[in-house]
């Protein structure tokens, strides 16, 4: 943890938008190994391993399956839902957490993993980098979407609204899902990105510094906000609820998910079905994931009550949606040139061969 705020992340962003991505690499907390050993859940309640193998398992390729998941914790990691439905078919899987959406998609581009879950704005950072990404399944949206980001202040702030921010010192991870969310937010309000001085620091190095009143505006998300709030450190001043974003997607490294469309298959109707048991049993996902967190219980069912959970299928639509939200990054001059979001996608035959017929549409 960080108790000051570091204008140097400002020269690591620069780096990665003129296409040298592995700066990235250099912050701090941006990668820890985790091993697939972690100790076992019960699951009787939980979404159960298919006891009959898939028809197609016996043309998966890989042994091993390098799955990304942020510091804010992973439901399917802890379940181990893809543990217990991969081991049979003789696939072990691997966890490697980071900090924030870009550290993930960096070390994607490097060949450190397969498959992880991030939000809008990171793959489109990444694509404009050159990483061979593809889009995997997108996330539900939800009317819970966007009640767990913020903007905040301390509670003894002058900041009232988003326009008494001009001028002001705001700090978030540039290239992550805040950064379309503070444009978005800017642009609302009347006021330009150059109206305020950003820095660009992860969440995990952020919150000690805004919990000590040395960040005057964050934007951020839980659990470091449900934290803040909980503890009495944050006004809101602005979620990101009713963003005109088309929420969170797997990714995967592109030639991953060519060559394994049968494991894709089974690994995405597992997550679809254990989200879908949170979304029923949030206080029982809420004790689940609470050990990993190590957050105090209330906190850790104020972050359960208001995520989203659940799948949908990638689409014509919805890669539409992403699209819009590329080129409103180059048109403030936040990527360096203009991406196509279809290269960065599979074929429909190939969406057919990894997406399950349980997976919404919307």
């Amino acid at each position: 943890m960080v108790a000051t705020v570091k204008p140097a992340y400002i020269n690591i962003f620069r780096r990665f938008t003129l296409l040298v991505v592995p700066g990235l690499l250099t912050l701090a907390t941006s990668l820890t190994l985790v091993s697939c050993t972690q100790q076992n859940q019960k699951a009787d309640n939980q979404s159960p391993a298919s006891n009959v193998a898939d028809a197609n398992t016996s043309k998966i390729k890989t042994k091993v399956l390098r799955m990304g998941y942020q510091q804010a914790g992973d439901l399917v990691r802890v379940t181990k839902v893809l543990e217990k439905r991969l081991e049979p078919l003789g696939v072990k899987v691997e966890w490697a957490q980071f900090a924030q959406g870009p550290q993930l998609m960096e070390a994607m581009n490097v060949g450190k993993i397969d498959l992880g879950s991030v939000g809008e704005t990171p793959p489109i950072f990444a694509q404009a980098a050159g990483a061979q990404i593809t889009y995997v399944v997108g996330r539900r949206r939800t009317e819970n979407s966007g009640k767990g980001s913020a903007i905040a202040v301390p509670p003894d702030s002058p900041i009232k609204s988003i326009k008494d921010i001009k001028g002001q010192k705001v700090v978030f991870q540039k290239a992550s899902a805040s950064h379309y969310f503070i444009l978005r937010a800017l642009e609302e309000a009347g006021l330009k990105y150059s109206d305020i001085q950003v820095l660009s620091i992860p969440n995990v190095e952020a919150a000690s510094a805004f919990l000590e009143g040395k960040i005057p505006v964050w934007v951020t998300g839980d659990p470091h906000l449900a934290r803040a709030e909980k503890l009495g450190k944050a006004r809101v001043i602005k979620t990101s609820e009713g963003l005109d974003s088309p929420g969170g997607y797997y990714i995967g490294a592109k030639q991953f998910a060519i060559d394994n469309p049968e494991l894709l298959r089974v690994v995405i109707e597992e997550i679809d079905k254990i989200e879908r048991w949170a979304e029923a049993h949030p206080k029982d996902t809420a004790k689940l994931i609470l050990p990993f967190q190590k957050l105090p219980p209330d906190v850790m069912d104020l972050v359960i009550s208001r995520r989203s959970f659940g799948l949908r299928a990638i689409s014509p639509d919805l890669i539409s949606e992403q699209q819009r939200v590329a080129d409103y990054f180059h048109k403030n001059g936040l990527i360096p040139k203009p991406i196509n979001i279809k290269e960065a996608t599979l074929t429909d035959e190939q969406y057919a061969a990894i997406t399950p017929p349980t997976i919404s549409q919307k």
